[in-house]
């Protein structure tokens, strides 16, 4: 009993801390009304929704669209146990959102886009919003319709404001700006939409694309398999999705399929893009380079849980897989308006969070005499007061990463035991202090109060 307590206390304490260190900007969810007239439905046949916050003052005529991430189904059995979560049904999804990072409408935590018209466009397709299919065996059905979704939400949002640059072209020929971006899977998204935004948005508007943990590389795993390609061209198959990637890339690539991974495609795209990424991205880690089927024995287990915890030759491996900047070479070269900020900490989104958007201590890569956050880099490249292609140094040389706050977040769901794994493998405590194992410093004070709580919900489990 006293076990289950300390669970249900440990799990409700992550979920609270990491909301509370983000701020609160709770807004209202719109379900898309006339979605179904285009046939536009989330997996499970529910209708697709977003997250409307209103600009105000200088920015009232701008938007920033942000796709939700929350990975992908690319089979069957997988998209019928989607269809039951908030990433398969409106029904299931949160009627309030925190807006924060990039969507805060604070000045202080988002100087340039704070007064925006921000809209989060809530993921319920499992493909990317790039699919056009649907599945019905006689007994259960799925619709795998995430390109309707995007255009039924641009067609919803356009007589709101967003189409509203025509009234004002005689006026200031550029008024209206728009900045579409995602994180996770909805960061692809932002890869596979920047042209359908341009193109359905007045000539006159100034439309440019920021991709947060999105370039998904196509890589080898430590088994040397071809893990995330395998995944994908099913994914692809699966939802229908080859008839919406970019036609210049399927009409060269002998494997079509291979137009859902960014590095494949990005030379053909004309739109300005950014594309933040670490080079260490976690979820390409735990899914790509080691997924479960590639470490039957749990060898990476520690180290997946916690850098600190791996050994020099998994480091060695970490050093050497998936080269971003090679699949990056020729955007880095030639791109005259693109941006990139590519850090080395492990994490995984960092747009979406206050921590890790703008913050105290949040990660910044020397640019020249100055610190540069990711919030900098963007406003700078977007206003282009710098066109900002920032690339970070190797691992571990950063210490501005707030690696350790990414994974603390993402072990939301996870057993009492891999947190206290965790814990122990990524801090220690002296003397009433609490300090990181891979660095030796002694954590904030927010942090000495989170770990704290887990030491002595451990001494009361022990």
């Amino acid at each position: 009993m006293e076990l289950a307590v300390a669970m249900l206390l440990i799990l409700l304490n992550l979920v609270s801390w990491c909301v509370l260190s983000e701020g609160r900007l709770l807004v209202d969810m719109t379900l898309v009304s006339d979605a179904s007239s285009i046939g536009a439905f989330c997996l499970d046949g529910s209708l697709p929704a977003y997250h409307l916050h209103r600009g105000f003052g200088a920015g009232a005529s701008n938007w920033l669209l942000q796709f939700e991430g929350g990975g992908w189904c690319n089979d069957i059995q997988s998209c019928l146990d989607r269809a039951k979560t908030k990433h398969g049904s409106s029904l299931y999804m949160n009627k309030l959102e925190d807006f924060n990072g990039i969507l805060s409408n604070d000045a202080s935590l988002n100087p340039d886009f704070y007064n925006w018209n921000r809209v989060k466009l809530r993921y319920c397709d499992g493909g990317s919003f790039s699919g056009d299919a649907k599945f019905d065996n006689g007994t259960s059905v799925l619709f795998f319709r995430g390109q309707k979704i995007w255009e039924a939400i641009i067609l919803d949002l356009l007589p709101k404001g967003l189409g509203n640059a025509d009234k004002f072209r005689a006026i200031i020929p550029s008024l209206l700006q728009a900045l579409l971006s995602g994180c996770s899977a909805g960061g692809l998204s932002s890869f596979l939409h920047c042209e359908n935004l341009y193109r359905a948005l007045p000539t006159n508007t100034s439309v440019k694309c920021l991709s947060d943990a999105g370039f998904f590389l196509d890589e080898r795993d430590i088994t040397l398999n071809y893990t995330m390609r395998t995944f994908f061209e099913n994914l692809v198959s699966l939802q229908g999705i080859e008839k919406n990637l970019d036609k210049n890339c399927t009409s060269f690539l002998d494997n079509p399929k291979l137009c859902m991974f960014p590095q494949y495609f990005l030379n053909y795209m004309t739109t300005p893009f950014f594309i933040l990424n670490t080079a260490y991205d976690v979820y390409q880690f735990h899914h790509a380079l080691v997924p479960p089927s590639a470490d039957i024995n749990g060898d990476w287990k520690r180290c997946k849980l916690s850098i600190a915890s791996c050994t020099p030759q998994q480091l060695d491996i970490l050093q050497g897989w998936g080269d971003m900047l090679a699949a990056l070479s020729s955007f880095l070269k030639d791109s005259t308006s693109g941006g990139m900020f590519i850090n080395s900490c492990f994490a995984h989104c960092q747009s979406e969070t206050q921590e890790t958007w703008f913050a105290l201590g949040s990660p910044s890569i020397q640019d020249k005499d100055v610190s540069q956050t990711i919030a900098g880099a963007v406003g700078d490249w977007y206003f282009s007061r710098n066109i900002s292609k920032l690339i970070d140094c190797a691992y571990p040389c950063d210490a501005s990463c707030q690696n350790i706050i990414a994974q603390a977040c993402f072990l939301q769901g996870q057993d009492i035991d891999e947190i206290q794994r965790f814990l122990q493998a990524s801090f220690f405590e002296r003397k009433g202090r609490v300090y990181r194992r891979d660095t030796g410093r002694k954590c904030r004070k927010q942090w000495r109060e989170f770990t704290a709580f887990f030491f002595t919900i451990e001494e009361i489990i022990e």
